[in-house]
């Protein structure tokens, strides 16, 4: 998901902010978890471009070069679309049926 801030939505300096989500699944310890991002396009005194990703309000850095695991703090992260830890987790808790046995016919052979 992403979305583009208008003129409003700009902190100091950026030029843009960008939101983006994602999910992320450990292939280490099976956690799975989703965050947003701000991603704020600023320009230096240079005229060069940089981001800034910004996550609950605080500066991290780019979840998309190294992933660390929130839960083993692994680096075998797996990047998802947003919403597929969610459904994950609830295919996983939703109830199994399982069909009763019955009888099973089975050729009568001589």
């Amino acid at each position: 998901m992403t979305e583009i801030s208008g003129p409003g939505g700009l902190r100091a300096g950026a030029t843009a902010v960008v939101t983006e989500a994602y999910a992320f699944a450990c292939m280490r310890c099976g956690y799975g978890w989703e965050q947003s991002y701000e991603i704020e396009h600023h320009v230096d005194g240079d005229g060069h471009t940089f981001v800034l990703y910004v996550a609950d309000g605080r500066i991290v850095p780019s979840p998309l070069n190294r992933p660390t695991c929130r839960s083993c703090d692994g680096h075998v992260v797996r990047i998802l679309r947003p919403g597929r830890v969610a459904s994950a987790r609830d295919a996983a808790h939703r109830e199994r049926r399982v069909p009763a046995a019955g009888p099973v016919e089975a050729p009568w052979a001589p």
